[in-house]
């Protein structure tokens, strides 16, 4: 797909990698809308750097669990850029949830954010795209739908839904629209990081050190382009998968 002159909307781009993807999109000619749950003025400050770069931008607040606010904001992208081509399933949450629990309250939400999310996004984009006559769906997920993360089973969970998702997405939709993921590895210093952990997750790559936003950005980007490519998982992580197996076997 050529990006330039399409529309595209990327889930939780106000900040932090999301931003980054918005604007290597409207850096290559697309129009994009900024979605964002509460971060308003940092999704109006990237609208604003998108417009910057010669294209049209629009933020819009929704909650992608919501499944009426959802169909708001693809109805926005409709009325201001006449429809749909691009989607990027971005927003997630990440929420430290030990098990067993009674409290299921992170369960909940996180759920509604990677599973409903995902699934409400594209169950309402797809039909403009198939109206147009092709899209592109890229779906962000991480490494903990390879492997388990102690403390983050509804996170671990969710992230592993996006890939059977993409799977059912692909198969659905072909062969006018085509939806892959990606599976990000470290590439912005979570909060809690301190420098001791901080270190040893790049020790732990195969690069010996952390991704960039504009790394993460460019595979998407791949994916969007990339017409022969379809229900596929593009893993960008700097090998940290396979980290561990450094020290030795077995």
């Amino acid at each position: 797909m050529d990006i330039a002159g399409k529309t595209a909307i990327v889930t939780g781009s106000a900040k932090r990698v999301g931003r980054v993807i918005a604007l290597t999109l409207a850096e290559a000619g697309a129009n994009v809308i900024i979605n964002y749950n509460h971060s308003e003025d940092e999704a109006n400050a990237t609208a604003a750097e998108a417009e910057a770069l010669g294209v049209g931008a629009l933020a819009v607040q929704a909650d992608v669990g919501n499944y009426g606010q959802v169909e708001a904001m693809v109805q926005a992208a409709t009325d201001k850029f006449g429809g749909v081509d691009i989607l990027v399933n971005n927003a997630s949450s990440f929420h430290n949830d030990p098990f067993p629990t009674t409290d299921l309250s992170v369960w909940e939400k996180t759920i509604s954010t990677l599973v409903n999310g995902p699934f409400y996004c594209t169950n309402l984009a797809a039909p403009s795209m198939l109206k147009r006559g092709g899209g592109a769906i890229v779906s962000v997920s991480d490494l903990s739908s390879i492997e388990a993360w102690p403390g983050y089973i509804a996170h671990s969970v969710g992230k592993s839904a996006i890939i059977a998702m993409t799977r059912q997405f692909a198969l659905e939709l072909a062969p006018t629209v085509r939806a892959n993921a990606v599976v990000f590895g470290p590439a912005l210093r979570p909060n809690d990081y301190d420098d001791g952990k901080y270190e040893r997750t790049a020790a732990n790559t195969l690069v010996h050190r952390w991704g960039t936003p504009e790394e993460m950005s460019h595979g998407v980007k791949y994916l969007i382009e990339a017409d022969y490519v379809n229900g596929e998982t593009l893993v960008i992580d700097g090998g940290q998968r396979y980290g561990h197996r450094q020290a030795e076997a077995g």
